[in-house]
């Protein structure tokens, strides 16, 4: 088990043997926009891919690199997503990889690529040339360099997500680093994976271990994370390990379990901050399910909740309006019965054994006027649970992507 987990201020550059850097090329308006990752070393990757049939150029080739088990860096353009560009979009993000390779000496199968921003434009590559120079020598480590790259994925995000940990456990020989970064604020529904996420540890652990505990972190976290139940063609989470640490995971077992762990808690405070900076949100939602018959259908119960357009214009207004949260779990396809459920805001009983019980409905109004609020339902019909994070639609969702591409 975790027996210490020490958070710290900081990203991708917390493990030993990463550098990082986030720049301005261009590709926005403003601020930063593109950024590169490196490890010192060849490190052991993972990685997991949008489900989307229709996959931007980065997806293809990156899962290419996965693979092969091994990578050296990552490069990242925003404001263009080079999705439905056909062979030139393929290309050009061979060559952004092929720049960012002979800059570092490394070969370009040791390049993950990943974009986001919008969808059928071109990439502008005279300003990808500009962001690999420029990104090649800001390279560095540290709080400032951890914040530049994570600023320079943003699209329609208000701020940098980033976090960073040193965790221990009976099983390790030694204390464990874990950095992150990611994006995402609309088109988010992760399906692995609506979202760009980089995750990196100075753990030595072989790529297979790797791409398992990072499958079960994922579906712990940022699969339970939606905005708008839209799936992005440009969603990827990697995970890197530069094996530069002392610590070691070699086998399945008790380490490999205890990393496990320690990766999905560092994924999960990432997760809750795309739901948090969802496009217009005013609040984060944690919409838990406990009691379904099994696991698929407490998740269906949790995510069509969470999901429905009704109940989040309800949260948006502060109003506990429970008939919303019963149409929606109705109609999660799953089995459900009205007659045993019950349903709480915050910590206030709103519905049970198929009808409305009587509530003070300022008390709930006023709970829902929070940052951070809680539905929970159970559905009382057998032993599983689940969790979902989403937020409320505001008028500005509607405004931020009618706007979008104009």
């Amino acid at each position: 088990m975790i027996t210490s987990w020490r958070e710290v201020e900081a990203g991708v550059t917390f493990p030993e043997g990463f550098a990082a850097a986030g720049v301005r090329c261009g590709l926005k308006t403003t601020g930063e926009d593109f950024a590169l990752i490196v490890s010192e070393s060849e490190a052991a990757v993972a990685g997991l891919f949008t489900t989307n049939k229709v996959q931007g150029a980065c997806v293809r080739y990156s899962r290419r690199v996965v693979r092969g088990g091994a990578a050296q860096a990552v490069v990242i353009n925003a404001g263009n997503a080079n999705t439905c560009n056909g062979e030139q979009g393929d290309t050009d993000n061979r060559t952004m990889a092929d720049w960012v390779s002979r800059h570092l000496r490394i070969p370009p199968d040791r390049v993950l690529t990943a974009s986001t921003g919008v969808i059928g434009h071109i990439l502008p590559m005279t300003n990808i040339r500009q962001g690999v120079d420029l990104a090649v020598n800001a390279l560095d480590s540290g709080l400032n360099a951890d914040t530049m790259a994570a600023r320079a994925i943003m699209t329609t995000d208000t701020y940098p997500k980033y976090r960073a940990a040193e965790a221990d456990a009976d099983s390790w020989v030694a204390p464990i680093r874990i950095g992150g970064m990611c994006k995402g604020a609309g088109m988010i529904a992760p399906n692995m994976a609506t979202m760009l996420a980089f995750i990196t540890t100075d753990a030595r652990i072989p790529p297979p271990l790797l791409q398992e505990a990072l499958r079960r972190a994922c579906d712990a976290s940022f699969n339970r994370v939606t905005v708008d139940g839209d799936t992005s063609t440009n969603d990827m989470c990697v995970l890197i390990a530069s094996g530069m640490g002392h610590g070691e995971i070699s086998r399945a077992g008790d380490a490999f379990e205890d990393f496990v762990v320690a990766l999905t808690r560092l994924c999960t405070s990432l997760a809750k901050e795309l739901a948090r900076d969802g496009e217009g949100a005013t609040k984060l939602v944690e919409v838990r399910v406990n009691g379904a018959v099994s696991a698929s259908a407490a998740h269906s119960l949790a995510r069509t909740i969470a999901e429905s357009p009704l109940v989040k214009t309800a949260l948006f207004g502060n109003d506990p309006n429970w008939g919303r949260v019963l149409m929606a779990a109705g109609r999660a396809m799953v089995p459900f019965d009205p007659e045993q459920a019950t349903l709480h805001v915050g910590e206030v009983l709103v519905f049970q054994a198929g009808t409305g019980v009587a509530f003070d409905r300022d008390t709930a109004h006023d709970y829902l006027t929070n940052k951070e609020v809680v539905l929970t339902l159970d559905a009382n019909m057998g032993e599983c649970s689940d969790t979902v994070w989403t937020c409320d639609y505001s008028y500005d969702y509607i405004k931020i992507n009618a706007e979008y591409h104009t």
